[in-house]
């Protein structure tokens, strides 16, 4: 086209954007009769105000015959936003935007028809327009994610504080005096979380989490720096901020909780709590950094992810472990003067006597010797032991001593 005429179609195009932008608007908003308005300082709508300068730049961008069009950026990032911040997709915002230059198009179409721009000409015209749209949707794409990103970031952070109160261990022992003291007519979720009074049901709403009557708290050790978050369904807390992440499953025993929660965890290792009230929720944890603790020291099984409530055995033995050892040492004080090849044997055969109650045959068999064996075995623990091991509180403190013993690898398994 002549630059002539390319003035001239700018010129009266330019004096169309007002009424036009009006135009716009009003079809819009009897396409979208629930579309939000919002106004600026001034009164005037935002809608309005990105319309008539999306206009504006599309026209100045004709009339320069720049290769790059101009955009009011943070108009159009700040309409993804709002579709962001709203909880909205961006199809709507799409759809508003083709519903715009469809309108823009015809009037644009009617100009170039009263000053005979060519055919061509015009045909060039609407693939600019529809380049321009792309450009419009682009800065609102960047706008909706910089707000999902917020929102991201916001929702972590309150689940964080959330967490933090809910695991403290004041609340857990507030919460559980008082919960003792509730009646049992009460029935629901929240006869099981009234003590934890209205802070934690104020955070817990604020990402959207219903409160649970029961728990399990989670520790989890990184399989690498860089792992990605485990998929743990919806409901459940995560935090992956920590160290050690932590995660609350609400309602551990659901039907398809804890198959869901192992085909999450595969690749990971740590423990979860046994379950526990909501108000206990301090108590799970607490186990659940035990038994990694134990798994760190090479005494829990590693490289999966293990429930407390299947290894309670070497929970309850091995935690307390400078209390154990004294016990030990006292339990076992008679072994101090045999080797230590022949005390180990002592002190296999002496808690499969204790496991079994039974005679030689039955010793010998869990341990796969002779009878004959285990008779001299035990006729030397009598002589070490005398009456002690006749006493139900001594043998009681045998066995928990050797099968503490046993746990750490120190005895063999029968």
């Amino acid at each position: 086209m002549p630059p002539r005429q390319v003035r001239e179609f700018a010129a009266l195009a330019m004096e169309e954007v007002p009424a036009l932008a009006q135009d716009i608007l009003r079809e819009i908003r009897a396409e979208y009769p629930g579309l939000p308005v919002v106004l600026d300082d001034s009164g005037e709508p935002m809608a309005l105000i990105g319309i008539r300068r999306a206009l504006e730049g599309f026209v100045q961008q004709l009339a320069s015959q720049e290769g790059r069009p101009r955009y009011h950026l943070e108009v159009f990032q700040e309409f993804g936003r709002g579709e962001g911040l709203h909880g909205r997709s961006l199809d709507s915002l799409q759809a508003i935007y083709r519903l715009g230059v469809r309108l823009a198009w015809r009037r644009l179409a009617e100009i170039g028809q009263q000053i005979e721009i060519p055919p061509p000409a015009m045909y060039e015209l609407a693939e600019s327009g529809f380049e321009y749209l792309d450009g419009l949707v682009d800065q609102s794409v960047r706008g909706y994610a910089e707000a999902a990103a917020r929102e991201a970031g916001e929702r972590l952070r309150l689940q964080r504080k959330l967490m933090e109160l809910l695991l403290s261990d004041r609340r857990s022992d507030t919460g559980s005096g008082a919960s003792h003291g509730s009646g049992s007519g009460s029935g629901g979720p929240a006869s099981g979380t009234g003590a934890l009074g209205n802070g934690l049901g104020e955070r817990a709403a604020r990402v959207g989490w219903q409160l649970p009557e029961r728990v399990a708290v989670g520790v989890l050790l990184r399989p690498a720096r860089e792992a990605v978050a485990p998929a743990v369904g919806e409901g459940v807390l995560l935090d992956m901020e920590a160290e050690q992440p932590r995660m609350v499953v609400p309602d551990p025993d659901a039907a398809g909780r804890p198959e869901l929660l192992r085909r999450a965890m595969t690749g990971w290792s740590g423990a979860i709590g046994p379950p526990v009230a909501l108000a206990d929720a301090a108590k799970s944890l607490r186990w659940a950094e035990a038994a990694v603790r134990l798994m760190e020291r090479g005494l829990l099984p590693s490289g999966e992810v293990l429930h407390c409530t299947e290894h309670t055995e070497a929970l309850v033995l091995l935690q307390p472990e400078e209390l154990i050892e004294d016990l030990a040492r006292r339990c076992l004080a008679p072994l101090e003067h045999c080797g230590p090849a022949h005390g180990r044997r002592l002190a296999e055969t002496l808690l499969a006597w204790l496991e079994t109650r039974g005679g030689a045959p039955e010793v010998a068999a869990r341990l796969g010797v002779h009878p004959q064996t285990v008779r001299y075995r035990l006729r030397q623990i009598r002589e070490l032991w005398g009456d002690e091991v006749d006493d139900p509180d001594r043998r009681f403190e045998l066995e928990l001593v050797l099968r503490a013993r046993r746990l750490r690898g120190q005895l063999g398994r029968a």
